[in-house]
């Protein structure tokens, strides 16, 4: 058995046992996990015994070293060391079980896998989190999180100014010989940052003994909950300063603000008066976000002809699809619900299309391991960075309720 066969048949029983731990088939999963020991040592055995025999095959004393270097030299090769390797380290068995004992169990990954060709980085660095891991985060993150599947993602480069007509392209139209350079088409900029997002992760993921596909698996849960969480919460309330700048942070466009006196009930004119003041041009793809309280205290409300104005129908797999006179409505627990007693002033709803939004995130996250000197515990947190902006507001519409 060759490394490749080696290799293949190692990565076909590791996904094995991953599904059955995900499948909650533990006993099963613990004996594909004996059988990736078993091929480990039987490799290992074959690769002692086949060194051995080499060694046996030329037992001269005198080296013919002009005959050596004509490259007719005949043999297998067991493995190479200390050659240059492009293949990402961060892949590869022995990292991913490095990674783990150093979330565990605080044990520093051995220099072999510092990669000093590798990318700078801030000086609050820490361990890479390994690139097969990581895809299953950001998949997961995008299938669970609310509104960070919605709004516009991109990778630029913290620091740099770039004009919101390439983050947001348009189209024109331009007379036959003539180019685009030629029109008067003035382009606003957005300038991203590096904003360090840090999540702590749970416990659970701090005991001596663990297999390593049920620490892949519990690791991307809680990394996932937790920067679900931060992201989506500064995507709609963020302040811009240490953190991404979020949509209500932003300044309406004059008109586009929809205000419920105090002594105002919460009826059918406002979301008319909403709708009106969005832009025709920006109807399309504009939704509504509110907290589910909110939104049930539409829930009971009719049209002048006694027709409800909300709608909440099932889809093919179950989940509720909420509307508004049509629009859709997007729950999120990053708002305040509407008060009816107006004891502040708030925004309570807004319309807004997603896409204006744009996620800038660097996605090379970190682990760091750190003591907390007050509580004595070990605290394990993830590391991001990441920045977010609003690239056209004109898409923001909002519902205030006023105290006065």
């Amino acid at each position: 058995m060759n490394k490749q066969e080696y290799l293949d048949l190692r990565n076909g029983l590791y996904t094995e046992a991953e599904n059955l731990i995900n499948e909650a088939k533990l006993e099963e999963g613990q004996a594909k996990m004996q059988e990736i020991t078993d091929l480990d040592n039987k490799f290992e055995n074959e690769g002692k015994a086949l060194a051995n025999l080499n060694a046996l095959k030329d037992n001269s004393r005198i080296t013919n070293l002009a005959v050596l270097s004509n490259n007719n030299a005949k043999g297998t090769v067991i493995d190479t060391f200390g050659a240059e390797n492009n293949e990402d380290l961060s892949n590869t068995m022995e990292y991913r079980k490095a990674f783990m004992n150093y979330v565990t169990k605080g044990t520093a990954i051995s220099g072999e896998f510092k990669n000093a060709a590798g990318p700078t980085k801030t000086s609050d660095v820490g361990e890479m989190i390994p690139e097969t891991v990581l895809s299953r985060i950001i998949e997961k993150m995008e299938a669970t999180g609310m509104i960070l599947p919605l709004v516009t993602r991109t990778s630029y480069k913290g620091g740099l100014t770039i004009p919101t007509s390439t983050v947001k392209p348009t189209a024109t139209w331009v007379a036959e010989g003539v180019t685009s350079e030629n029109q008067k088409k003035s382009t606003g900029s957005i300038t991203f940052a590096y904003h360090k997002l840090r999540c702590a992760i749970s416990n659970s993921l701090e005991v001596d003994t663990m297999a390593l596909p049920i620490f892949e698996t519990t690791f991307v849960n809680n990394v996932v909950e937790a920067m679900t969480k931060a992201l989506e919460k500064s995507i709609i309330n963020g302040t811009g300063t240490g953190q991404p700048k979020g949509i209500l942070s932003e300044t309406v466009v004059e008109g586009q603000n929809i205000d419920v006196a105090k002594a105002a009930k919460l009826d059918y004119s406002v979301l008319v008066s909403a709708e009106a003041a969005l832009p025709l041009a920006y109807e399309n793809g504009a939704v509504w976000f509110m907290t589910k309280k909110t939104f049930m205290s539409f829930i009971g409300m009719v049209d002048t002809n006694g027709q409800p104005i909300t709608r909440v129908n099932y889809g093919l797999n179950g989940q509720a699809e909420r509307s508004l006179l049509g629009r859709k409505v997007i729950l999120n627990d990053y708002m305040t619900s509407y008060d009816p007693t107006g004891a502040t002033t708030h925004i309570f709803a807004f319309l807004f299309n997603p896409t204006d939004y744009v996620l800038n995130s660097n996605l090379n996250m970190t682990i760091k391991r750190y003591e907390d000197n007050e509580t004595d515990d070990m605290v394990t947190k993830a590391l991001m960075l990441v920045d977010g902006k609003v690239v056209d507001v004109n898409s923001l519409v909002t519902v205030t309720k006023k105290n006065a």
